[in-house]
């Protein structure tokens, strides 16, 4: 963990973990204080939502693959359709490879009729903002398969990436492999130390992990939400 790379726009510091602290967080949160994945997918997914709003009116593509980051932008789209942005999914699989939470995601939103295909030819001729919510803190090596050709269909369109830029090292923020490069990154919880130097803008997001549970983990931890869900981050 680094406790001096990041900072709130009052100074004051917020703790960077690495993808290894970060699991540990999470496994505490589930294990020790009842959270569940989709609790905190549900507060990702509301706190996107709000990003990608903010930094285009739509229509939205949803980049989705199967794990936590993919469910939380399922669950993202689900929140711009309720508000009547125009959105559409790509998922880096067949639906019918999806499971746990991402599969609860993906059901609902078919029950609404929003569609979802997969594949990167999908993202042909598709204008507007896109969200990568393909591969989050999770990421080991390079970015692969149809989930690498997802994160290079991308090019220029304004882009906001759920945790962290697929394809980027969460913890070092090396780049073996393709990489998404986004206009803005909402990272969840806590920032990540491989999200140093990144040049996008970098946003914290609440998704109410209690502060026992840092304390667990002997994590510096102080609260930087005050009246909003998510607070700007600057770089040391």
């Amino acid at each position: 963990m680094q406790t001096d790379t990041f900072q709130t726009p009052n100074g004051d510091s917020v703790t960077a973990v690495t993808a290894a602290e970060m699991r540990a967080v999470d496994r505490v949160a589930v294990g020790e204080f009842g959270l569940g994945l989709l609790q905190m997918m549900e507060n990702a997914g509301r706190n996107l939502a709000w990003h990608v709003r903010d930094l285009g009116a739509g229509p939205v593509t949803v980049l989705a693959g199967s794990g936590g980051n993919g469910g939380g932008g399922l669950c993202c789209a689900r929140h711009l359709a309720n508000r009547g942005v125009r959105v559409s999914v790509v998922l880096d699989r067949d639906p019918e490879a999806l499971d746990g939470a991402a599969r609860t995601q993906y059901e609902t939103l078919r029950a609404m009729g929003v569609p979802v295909e997969s594949g990167p030819d999908t993202l042909d001729d598709r204008p507007g903002t896109v969200v990568d919510a393909l591969v989050g803190y999770g990421l080991e090596g390079a970015l692969r398969g149809t989930a690498a050709s997802l994160a290079d269909a991308i090019g220029d369109a304004p882009t906001v990436s759920l945790d962290v830029p697929s394809g980027l090292d969460a913890t070092t923020g090396d780049r073996s492999g393709p990489v998404v490069r986004p206009d803005r990154v909402v990272t969840l919880a806590l920032p990540k130390t491989g999200l140093a130097g990144l040049d996008a803008d970098l946003f914290l997001a609440d998704i109410a992990i209690p502060a026992g549970v840092y304390d667990a983990l002997d994590i510096p931890y102080a609260s930087p939400f005050a009246d909003e869900y998510w607070i700007e981050l600057d770089a040391l």
